[in-house]
């Protein structure tokens, strides 16, 4: 998502010349997934760049589940297991069904229940990432949590930390250790935290208003070393030529904040 223009092996391109530790490719941008390439060819190319493969999204609406969702969920984990990658990514409904935490709690913890030993028999981990916008089935990180604990996904399933989502879903606890990845865009616009959209999210400058450095600096003080990964969906962004430039900056103001 953060450079949907590029083909895959431009993108690898460019991950490397940032000093990248990984990438995350998905399967919902234009186009086939790789642009048709074989999944192990594009692993292997990844592999020889220096880079980790770290997740390959997503099973959308994952807590939806049914015979055809399980379907979905294998088709994706056979790919990302030819792929090299370390998980796959699980993105919950997002249509007003399942918003209060009872239900939320039961619909996510039945799918997360039958999804276990799919992601154990294929060696995968999966990244499970709460939205926080209030029409989501799986707003609220301790609810997500809860659910780890009672399937005993413990080391199988980590929470995604989006910044965005998380300012969107009022902040609150952070699971540091349930954390496999975190997200991060910034919000540029003067406008309230429930009128903000994904079209809004660019990348991380000294104008934003969501606290990313912030809650970076917070989840590596509570002992988070993981990756941080981006994830601007704004057009601007996405109609850079070469984002390389600003990518680079965003890195290091991102970087200046955390360390200073």
């Amino acid at each position: 998502m953060t450079a949907p223009r590029l083909g895959w092996e431009a993108f690898l391109d460019l991950s490397k010349a940032l000093g990248c530790v990984g990438v995350e490719f998905r399967n919902d941008l234009k186009g086939p997934l790789f642009g048709g390439a074989d999944p192990a060819a594009v692993g292997a190319a990844t592999r020889v760049r220096g880079l980790r493969f770290l997740a390959l999204a997503e099973v959308k609406m994952f807590n939806d589940w049914s015979d055809a969702k399980a379907a979905e969920a294998e088709a994706l984990m056979k790919i990302a297991v030819a792929a090299g990658a370390e998980a796959v990514s699980l993105i919950p409904r997002n249509d007003g069904v399942a918003t209060d935490r009872a239900d939320s709690r039961k619909v996510s913890e039945l799918a997360l229940r039958e999804i276990l030993p799919m992601l154990k028999a294929h060696g995968l981990k999966a990244m499970v990432e709460p939205l926080g916008f209030a029409v989501c089935s799986l707003r609220y990180k301790d609810v997500l949590a809860d659910c780890i604990d009672a399937v005993g996904g413990v080391g199988t399933y980590y929470m995604v930390h989006d910044t965005f989502h998380h300012a969107l879903a009022g902040f609150g606890p952070i699971f540091p250790e349930l954390t496999g990845i975190v997200h991060v865009s910034g919000v540029e616009d003067p406008i309230y935290l429930d009128d903000m959209r994904d079209s809004h999210r660019v990348l991380v400058g000294p104008n934003d208003v969501l606290g990313n450095v912030a809650q970076i600096r917070a989840l590596r003080a509570a002992g988070y070393a993981g990756p941080v990964s981006y994830e601007p969906f704004a057009e601007s962004v996405h109609a850079l030529d070469t984002p390389q430039a600003a990518l680079a900056a965003s890195m290091e103001f991102i970087r200046q904040g955390v360390e200073a």
